[in-house]
């Protein structure tokens, strides 16, 4: 069996699909899968079971990307199609069956699910190897909680303040985390970069991981933390998808389609509009919270 699954560009929205292809996965362990993502997305599925190749799609003007795309996979017969892009290319190839995303209600893993009718909805997974997790063994040792950080974002209004950032650690090394370690997370590349410098410079001792970790080290490492809080971000949904506890942060960003999916989530929501109306009493409270969950 042939699949072709075709998956946002963005992060947050790759592994939110990823749900989607481990029901698909576990239902048709022989198929052999074909993803179509965004450059950025595209090492999520490298340990992914049953993958037979990543086409990593790059824009181009005039929309050129999708004829090089079809010209790429016209020339297969498949057997099913998922397409959460709603495309026309799902409808211009060759397939036995299609399911095609529709935009709907609720929360992003629920209007997924209904591409093939699932329910309850499957959550995110994250697949990774030997390599990662050593990787991640080395970078993040064993020796008491480590509380995971994500400062940053793709656009400043998701951006919650990093003194607010530190004020929190701080409250939870004071409290339900005795002793904890630090760790802040971020992408690569000078934006990431400089997004995540306030915060260093404010936690001298933390272990900085900015721009040193393919995602799938990145979820490795989450594995090996007590706690994350962050920014609305693919780096939350990673965090989620890897099984840590996952307090995601948000203001102007809707929190019922886009809140953390795992098996131990939570959100605290800012009182305005604004990241900085989001008190940090108010998120420690949400994090004791969850700590608390069994």
């Amino acid at each position: 069996m042939r699949i072709l699954f075709i998956t946002s560009n963005r992060i947050g929205d790759a592994v939110l699909s990823t749900g989607l292809l481990d029901h698909l996965i576990r239902q048709h362990p022989q198929a052999r899968i074909t993803v179509v993502c965004g450059p950025a997305a595209a090492s999520l599925f490298a340990r992914m079971p049953g993958l037979e190749r990543v086409i990593a799609l790059s824009k181009q003007r005039y929309g050129l990307h999708w004829l090089a795309l079809w010209r790429g996979v016209v020339g297969t017969v498949w057997d099913l199609v998922v397409d959460i892009r709603a495309s026309a290319l799902s409808w211009l190839v060759l397939t036995r069956a299609r399911a095609v995303m529709r935009r709907g209600d609720g929360h992003k893993i629920a209007q997924l699910a209904a591409v093939l009718r699932l329910d309850p909805p499957p959550l995110p997974v994250i697949w990774l190897g030997p390599e990662e997790c050593a990787r991640a063994a080395a970078l993040l040792p064993a020796g008491g909680p480590i509380v995971a950080l994500g400062p940053t974002a793709n656009w400043t209004g998701k951006l919650w303040p990093p003194a607010h950032f530190a004020a929190l650690f701080e409250a939870l090394r004071a409290g339900p985390l005795p002793g904890a370690r630090a760790a802040v997370f971020g992408g690569p590349g000078e934006y990431e970069r400089a997004l995540a410098a306030p915060l260093l410079a404010a936690l001298p001792g933390a272990i900085d991981l900015c721009g040193r970790l393919s995602l799938t080290e990145a979820a490795a490492c989450l594995q090996r933390c007590t706690l994350f809080v962050g920014n609305d971000s693919g780096l939350m949904h990673i965090a989620a998808a890897a099984g840590t506890p996952t307090l995601g942060l948000f203001g102007p960003t809707p929190a019922d389609e886009y809140a953390p999916a795992g098996p131990r989530t939570a959100v605290a929501l800012a009182r305005g509009a604004r990241m900085a109306d989001l008190s940090v009493a108010r998120a420690l409270a949400a994090a004791g919270r969850l700590l608390a969950q069994p």
